[in-house]
C-alpha cells in the first residue's frame, strides 16, 4: 500500500523558517568586545575611555548582570569623526 505524503498543515512556517536561513541580519547593537575589535582595542579600553571620547554606550540590566551595548551606526558614525590634528 503506497504512503501519501501529507502536506505541511502550516506552510507560513516552513516559507519564515527558510527566509531566515537565507537572510543574515546584520546587528544594531555591538557589545564592548565587539567593539574593541572593531576599533583594534582592548575591551578596557573601550571600558574606560571610549565615553569619556564621546562613543556613548547603553546599559541594558542592572548590577553585575548589566551590559553596556553600542549602536553600530554611533560606531561607525565616531570613527569617521576622528581625525589627525
Amino acid at each position: 500500500m503506497p504512503t501519501e505524503t501529507q502536506p505541511h498543515a502550516d506552510n507560513t512556517h516552513d516559507a519564515l523558517t527558510s527566509s531566515r536561513r537565507r537572510h543574515n541580519v546584520e546587528p544594531l547593537l555591538l557589545n564592548t568586545s565587539e567593539v574593541a575589535t572593531m576599533l583594534s582595542m582592548s575591551t578596557s579600553w573601550v571600558n574606560r575611555e571610549a565615553s569619556k571620547l564621546g562613543l556613548n554606550g547603553y546599559k541594558l540590566g542592572r548590577g553585575r548582570n548589566a551590559k553596556v551595548l553600542y549602536k553600530k551606526a554611533e560606531v561607525i558614525k565616531w570613527v569617521e569623526q576622528q581625525t589627525i590634528h
